[in-house]
């Protein structure tokens, strides 16, 4: 298959199209998928991008002739595929998605029964193999049948507002030409928000740049949009909508780690005593709102793959990545970039507080740097030659190394795809303290 399998990655399949990735792959992961888990119904969707639906009958297809019968689903988000496969009792999922990739790629996010993640260590490697060796373990005639989730999906939304707390506050939401705007369409009649949309219009030629609000570039059109005034508060999200990124009514981006904080506040409030996962990126904000609120925290390596697992092992109610994934126990245990707007929502409109006032003191009392990226041509010796030069603070290895003092932590770990390392740094309370050390750690990444 030559530079074919080069698409299968840690936690899913993501390649150029169609060097990469391209519809023979596509019916060969049918095939594998089936042989795999031995689903019988598996629901497929795509997002916007131009070579989805064309990735997506070659999938269906293979699933097919393996006697597998396939739910197409359509355009829709990658949560809705994880809403679909659980709610629907499907025996497994498939979202074509290259997320927050440039236009040239695809990809394929998989789950099994009950929206239970397939990666590296889950069945992805043995997926892998069976497409590359091309010798199928089922055959059949599987039927294929259209379905739309858009009624059903939003009603689920629907319940993490029982009590009908949200009020008619201004919202500018931004779907960055992604399958974002589709959903909120469906969205919007059904709660009081009044929603100023802006590039709703689904487009995989990506017209305004490659939706990943994460990037400074990516989010500067809503900032300024903000600043212009009149909103409660901006939210914006990546292709696939599994990311949700917010902002104050000023304009000002609010790092998904408050947002993590405000989540578990909001989820502990409803659920006292429940438990939230969280990474080892930046921790002690979480730690500190998870005690407060009376919670219980528990640390799990970065990756939507570990953290699903981890949720279901400890019962966990939210689960929060700071690179602004929110998983939450009634959505199986899945991401999602629609709740979080939800929650937000109600916790302004009950509260009567902004947005900025609500994360103030959190991003006041663990000021951090954000994750900053650089490119090695050693990732594993540069993290060794750090880790020597912080040998006298408390080093924790769960996800690559974190280094801890009194008064300021870093995380340093290595991208697992791409010679990129990623740094986060906080302090408590010194805004100073915590430039300072990103400065000298980056001086020492990057000689």
């Amino acid at each position: 298959m030559g530079d074919l399998l080069a698409c299968f990655k840690a936690y899913d399949v993501r390649g150029v199209v169609p060097t990469e990735l391209n519809p023979d792959l596509a019916y060969r992961i049918g095939r594998a998928l089936a042989d795999e888990t031995g689903a019988k119904s598996v629901c497929v969707g795509h997002d916007i991008r131009l070579s989805g639906p064309e990735l997506g009958q070659s999938l269906a297809k293979g699933l097919n002739d393996s006697g597998v019968d396939v739910v197409d689903l359509g355009m829709v988000g990658t949560e809705m595929v994880y809403f679909a496969t659980a709610f629907y009792g499907y025996e497994g999922g498939v979202m074509i998605t290259a997320s927050h990739n440039p236009p040239q790629y695809n990809g394929m996010k998989m789950v099994r029964g009950e929206s239970r993640p397939i990666s590296a260590d889950t069945g992805l490697k043995s997926i892998e193999k069976r497409a590359h060796e091309g010798r199928w373990e089922r055959s059949g005639s599987g039927q294929m049948e259209k379905r739309d989730v858009y009624h059903d999906f939003v009603r689920h939304l629907l319940t993490f507002d029982e009590e009908s707390l949200i009020k008619p506050l201004r919202v500018l939401a931004c779907a960055g030409n992604g399958a974002a705007g589709v959903a909120m369409d469906a969205l919007i009649p059904m709660i009081p928000l009044q929603v100023e949309r802006m590039q709703f219009e689904p487009d995989g030629s990506f017209p305004n740049g490659v939706p990943n609000p994460i990037l400074p570039e990516s989010r500067a059109g809503v900032e300024t949009k903000l600043r212009e005034g009149g909103f409660d508060f901006g939210v914006a999200w990546d292709g696939d909508y599994d990311r949700a990124f917010f902002f104050d009514g000023d304009g000002a981006f609010i790092e998904g780690y408050y947002i993590v904080g405000l989540l578990a506040q909001a989820i502990l409030a409803d659920h006292p005593g429940g438990t939230v996962i969280y990474d080892p990126r930046l921790t002690w904000n979480t730690l500190d709102v998870v005690a407060k609120s009376g919670g219980r925290a528990v640390m799990c390596k970065s990756g939507h793959a570990f953290i699903k697992e981890k949720m279901r092992a400890e019962g966990a109610e939210y689960g929060g990545e700071m690179s602004a994934h929110h998983y939450f126990k009634g959505h199986w245990f899945c991401d999602s970039g629609l709740i979080p707007l939800m929650l937000v929502s109600k916790l302004v409109s009950s509260t009567g507080r902004t947005l900025g006032d609500l994360t103030k003191e959190m991003q006041e009392n663990y000021p951090c740097s954000g994750e900053i990226n650089s490119t090695v041509p050693d990732v594993q010796g540069t993290i060794e030659r750090v880790r020597q030069k912080y040998s006298d603070g408390v080093h924790d290895r769960t996800d690559g190394l974190s280094v801890e003092y009194k008064d300021w932590r870093f995380n340093l770990r290595g991208s697992n795809t791409e010679p990129v390392i990623r740094l986060n740094v906080e302090s408590r309370g010194d805004r100073g303290l915590m430039l300072e050390k990103t400065q000298e750690i980056l001086a020492l990444v990057r000689e």
